[in-house]
């Protein structure tokens, strides 16, 4: 969902701003060595937040100001902004068209569009490429996105100083970086288990078929402290120290997180039937990747590799990413910067034409 031309901008570096339901992320990099920049979070009251994509953008301006000023380590280098989406209000798709099609193309990616998507397209910002064709068919992808959310936060970051030149699904900017540094060329499915919700994506060149539900990390927790009559923060602990790996406690953990790990697999499938079936593609998934706040759950590839007969494993950019003197996150925050990195290793060719 590209913003801005270059009759507008210049060419500058871009920076990447990640907003999911409970913080807001920041990264810059350098592309061509890889270097941050700077980075930053803040956290957000998640209602409040909603409120404010939805409906006036005043509480995303305070985050963002508080972000900027307080919570940034290292210094801007441009005010042009890739932001990064919930994946779940968002709306992408592959889908195959007759090539009858091309001359009212616009006209057929509406009409399939709205077959799946809930609401007016009247009230979405749509955009679509063309993948591939055949003799008969072409391959598009197509992403949309609410008007609303997408005019509240660019008003948000033109009141502070920041210029947005693309809004992307959050899911999109993963695919980025698994594309460069988890062997993203080969088909994979990418399982991004967030702090109240999980998204999974296909991505085989580009990002085929996205889908989210209501399952994340705080899920996982909540359901250890239950089963294991402990409190939340002891639950915690023991997802992140000891989690699914062999130990004492294996087993009533994962008795535990079952349920719930298991309705992500059971997304997982869907979205593989969908590709299968509705895409017609015959490459075969070759691989898993999880990123996000529930990955550093000790155990989380092997069981993905089990339930999914494929190899599933954690993502880990940060080998690629040179800090130079800047600190760097600490261990436990660091999941929650995967968005925004694959945002910030965009080339300021690839948005401003």
């Amino acid at each position: 969902m590209g913003m801005k031309r270059k009759l507008f901008l210049q060419r500058r570096p871009i920076i990447g701003i990640d907003i999911s339901h409970t913080y807001i992320k920041l990264m810059s990099i350098n592309p061509s060595n890889w270097r941050v920049n700077c980075y930053g979070s803040v956290n957000a009251d998640p209602q409040k937040l909603r409120s404010s994509l939805n409906e006036s953008p005043d509480y995303l301006v305070e985050l963002l100001r508080d972000l900027l000023s307080k919570n940034m380590i290292g210094t801007l280098s441009s005010d042009q902004v890739i932001i990064g989406i919930p994946t779940n209000i968002t709306y992408s798709r592959s889908i195959s068209l007759p090539k009858a099609a091309v001359k009212k193309l616009d006209d057929a990616v509406a009409l399939e569009a709205s077959q799946y998507i809930p609401v007016s397209l009247d009230e979405l910002n749509v955009s679509f490429e063309i993948l591939s064709e055949t003799a008969d068919t072409l391959e598009v992808i197509m992403s949309a996105a609410p008007k609303k959310i997408v005019a509240n936060i660019v008003e948000a970051c033109s009141k502070t100083g920041l210029t947005v030149v693309a809004v992307r699904p959050s899911i999109n900017a993963v695919a980025r970086l698994v594309k460069y540094v988890e062997q993203g060329q080969l088909p994979t499915i990418i399982v991004d288990i967030g702090v109240a919700d999980t998204d999974v994506a296909i991505l085989n060149e580009r990002v085929r078929a996205s889908s989210s539900i209501q399952i994340g990390s705080n899920t996982l927790t909540y359901a250890i402290s239950e089963k294991l009559k402990i409190g939340l923060e002891n639950a915690h602990q023991l997802k992140i120290l000891q989690g699914l790996a062999h130990g004492s406690k294996q087993k009533q953990i994962q008795a535990a997180v079952d349920k719930s790990l298991m309705q992500i697999v059971d997304e997982i499938h869907k979205i593989i039937r969908y590709y299968t079936d509705r895409i017609n593609s015959s490459d075969r998934i070759e691989q898993v990747i999880i990123v996000g706040s529930g990955s550093d759950i000790p155990g989380i590839g092997e069981y993905f590799t089990d339930k999914l007969i494929m190899p599933a494993r954690v993502a880990n950019p940060w080998i690629k990413l040179d800090f130079g003197t800047l600190p760097q996150p600490a261990k436990q925050f660091r999941p929650r910067y995967i968005s925004a990195i694959g945002l910030a290793v965009t080339g300021p060719k690839e948005v401003i034409k």
